[in-house]
C-alpha cells in the first residue's frame, strides 16, 4: 500500500501517552478514538467518514500502521456510554474513561482555544487496522 498520501497522525499530546495507545492499536485492544469537534472545526481538519485511511505513527513521526475508519458518531462527551468508550481498549470502566478523557479534552482546549464542557461535540470514530508497517 502506497501511503505517501495518506493522512499521518499520533494519538494524544504527550510521547508516553501517543505510543501507549499505539501499542494497545497494534496488540488489537484500542478500536476507535473520540476527539473534539471544536478542534477538528478549529484546525480546519475534515470529519472523518467510514472509509477513510490514515497512518498512525508514533510520536517521532514513524508509521506503523494503516488504519481504515469503519463507523463515526457525533454525540455529547456526556452521553457517551462505556459500551461506546470501551471500544477504546483503554479503561475499565465509564468513569474513568470520562476522569482520562476530561484531562485530554482540558490539555486540548487549552492548547487550541476552545472551552470544554460535558455537553461538547465528540467525534468517536471506530476503526480497524489494515496493514501495519
Amino acid at each position: 500500500m502506497d501511503i505517501a498520501k495518506l493522512p499521518k497522525w499520533h494519538f494524544d499530546l504527550t510521547e508516553g501517552a501517543a505510543n501507549y495507545l499505539l501499542g494497545l492499536v497494534l496488540a488489537g485492544k484500542k478500536r476507535a478514538t473520540s476527539s473534539s469537534l471544536r478542534g477538528y472545526e478549529m484546525e480546519g481538519e475534515p470529519i472523518p467518514k467510514a472509509g477513510d485511511l490514515s497512518v498512525i505513527t508514533d510520536w517521532d513521526g514513524n508509521p506503523r500502521c494503516v488504519i481504515r475508519t469503519t463507523n463515526v458518531r457525533i454525540l455529547p462527551f456526556d452521553e457517551i456510554t462505556f459500551d461506546i468508550a470501551r471500544l477504546e481498549g483503554e479503561d475499565e470502566c465509564l468513569e474513568s474513561w470520562r476522569q482520562h478523557h476530561r484531562s485530554f479534552f482540558g490539555a486540548e482546549s487549552k492548547e487550541i482555544g476552545y472551552v470544554f464542557d460535558e455537553q461538547m461535540p465528540v467525534i468517536f470514530e471506530e476503526f480497524e487496522v489494515v496493514e501495519v508497517l
